[in-house]
């Protein structure tokens, strides 16, 4: 493409933005029906990155920095997006605490799940992140340093609190976020 001679550099640097914007999101779109092949990538893409920080036994810090913001992708993707303890809440503070969130009975409206973080966008997210982390582990600036040790076993108990009280959460609502084990009923006309 030519420019033209009164074009400004700036509407040429947004305009090969917008380009490679467009040519990101083809990428994307096209490998969107492939969830398993997707997460597989990105589960070497954290395998390297492991590798990475194991070999050079240092940038301890952007490891846990990592492992906090993909805890914090987990805890959206398995949140319901419209959170029954909130609108129960709603509920208490307006004075009517007998609307229920979820079907209890079976002549209630069904709702499914819909989560908070949608499936891909949290691959998208882990992967971006991983891709940003490891690419940190190759400057000295990120490698700060730290006892990991005390990293590790703190991330641990934060990883075991906040998960026992999301599970508690979906105890307490009765939602399952996954689908598999779920009853799954055949369109086969015969049954």
């Amino acid at each position: 493409m030519d420019s033209e001679p009164n074009e400004t550099p700036f509407a040429a640097v947004s305009a090969q933005t917008s380009k490679l914007g467009r040519i990101y999101q083809s990428y994307l779109d096209k490998c969107t029906p492939y969830t398993a092949y997707r997460w597989i990538g990105t589960g070497v893409l954290l395998a390297l990155f492991f590798v990475r920080i194991l070999m050079a036994q240092g940038w301890y810090i952007v490891c846990y920095s990592l492992g906090i913001y993909l805890l914090n992708l987990f805890l959206a993707f398995l949140q319901p997006k419209f959170d029954p303890s909130l609108t129960q809440d709603e509920g208490l503070e307006d004075g009517d605490a007998s609307q229920p969130t979820l079907p209890t009975k079976q002549d209630e409206e069904f709702r499914p799940f819909i989560r908070r973080l949608p499936e891909f966008k949290f691959w998208h997210s882990s992967t971006r992140a991983i891709a940003i982390a490891f690419f940190c582990t190759w400057w000295g600036v990120f490698n700060v340093p730290v006892f990991w040790p005390v990293l590790v076993v703190y991330f641990i108990i934060l990883f075991s609190l906040t998960m026992r009280r999301q599970i508690q959460h979906m105890i307490k609502y009765r939602y399952v976020p996954f689908t598999f084990g779920k009853a799954k009923y055949n369109q086969r006309s015969g049954h």
